[in-house]
């Protein structure tokens, strides 16, 4: 299936319009992580080791719309830690939809045949499930066996309901091709609606800082995996083709980190989903406070080795709106596996990297320590 029609059709022409108004940076995707707490501990995440008082931690259901309607982007995404933990999360989902937004809830599905009857099918809703390869596979990168099997029987169920279903697949340099391809085959005939894959980033906290994927690895593991489904025609993708041809190194692209804006539990963060280097209040903020060329492949250390959805998906969709006839051509051949690649942004003017972590728990650690203390108000009784 891929991307449907009607929303390929609505976000084009939002981006269209965003080009006749001549914003140079605007919002595509909000990336919104109402939570850090999760049920698993994957050894590539770098948001499971706050401090309890932190994974405790909820953005409310007015936060949530704050957000959305703050930035207005036509698409968003509930992540984490684990958003089904979050008891709101049926009322968030049904308020961005309320507003015309097309959602996606990535979760691990452990607790979706918990959870699945407080939603409702929806044209606009999407389960997406986090699923990093076949059985060996991803219980190796989720650090506990057994949930493959559970997240394929959430994924028949939730099919079986009605919802449309797809899978998060991140890659890291230990991925066999033939494997790979073989998953994406086995979850296409599963009948799930979509894939979206993306190589890991080195979370600056990740427990397993090893097998991440550097630029020339991921340009040849996507060429090898690609060239097994038909230039990536083979499997239902609902990611841009050009994104997928930068993934396979045809394409030199500079990352949009606003394309993708991120509200976490401590603010709007800077300056992406990847990457937090300071948050601010509002989005308005975000976007006039955050030095956007100091950040990105070829500018930050941090960046170097990134080619992930979130920061060169905006990219991509923007390159294909200007050169539309470029983009029909890589779809009707698919993508190229074979040849020279296109050049690549070069690195050795990037700046050392910064680390913040350590500062925004201690931050966050005193803001709620600070609130913890504050005497109760009262209202007096009418």
């Amino acid at each position: 299936m891929g991307i449907p029609i009607m929303q390929a059709a609505r976000i084009g022409a939002y981006i269209f319009k965003q080009h006749l108004k001549g914003r140079k940076r605007y919002p595509l995707v909000l990336m919104l992580e109402p939570l850090f707490r999760c049920n698993l501990a994957c050894s590539g995440c770098g948001k499971i080791d706050y401090p309890g008082d932190i994974l405790n931690q909820r953005l409310s259901y007015e936060q949530c719309m704050e957000a959305i309607d703050e930035c207005g982007a036509p698409v968003v995404a509930i992540a984490g830690g684990e958003p089904l933990i979050h008891r709101d999360l049926p009322r968030i989902v049904q308020g961005y939809l309320d507003r015309g937004k097309y959602v996606i809830c990535c979760t691990n599905a452990l607790l979706l045949p918990k959870h699945i009857d407080n939603f409702k099918p929806h044209q606009g809703f999407n389960w997406q499930i986090h699923l990093d390869g076949d059985r060996g596979m991803h219980d190796k990168s989720v650090c506990q066996d057994g949930v493959y099997d559970k997240a394929v029987d959430a994924i028949r169920m939730a099919k079986a309901k009605g919802f449309q279903v797809s899978i998060n697949c991140t890659l890291y340099n230990d991925a066999d091709p033939d494997r790979t391809a073989a998953f994406f085959d086995e979850m296409k005939a599963l009948g799930i609606d979509g894939i979206t894959v993306s190589p890991g980033y080195a979370y600056e906290r990740a427990p397993d800082q090893e097998h991440f994927l550097n630029r020339n690895k991921t340009r040849e593991l996507f060429r090898k995996i690609f060239a097994k489904g038909k230039g990536a025609k083979a499997w239902p993708f609902t990611q841009s083709i050009m994104f997928l041809d930068f993934l396979a190194g045809n394409q030199t692209y500079k990352c949009t980190p606003w394309g993708n804006p991120t509200r976490t539990v401590f603010g709007w963060q800077k300056p992406c989903y990847l990457v937090g280097e300071g948050y601010e209040k509002t989005y308005a903020e975000l976007m006039s406070n955050t030095a956007w060329d100091d950040y990105g492949v070829g500018n930050y250390e941090k960046c170097a080795n990134c080619m992930v959805h979130s920061g060169f998906e905006a990219t991509a969709v923007t390159d294909m709106v200007k050169h539309p006839i470029k983009a029909m051509m890589v779809a009707l051949k698919g993508v190229r596996t074979t040849g020279a690649m296109a050049p690549d942004v070069p690195l050795e003017n990037a700046r050392p990297a910064e680390f913040f972590f350590a500062k925004h728990v201690d931050t966050k650690l005193a803001e709620i320590r600070a609130a913890k203390k504050r005497p109760e108000v009262v209202e007096p009784a009418e």
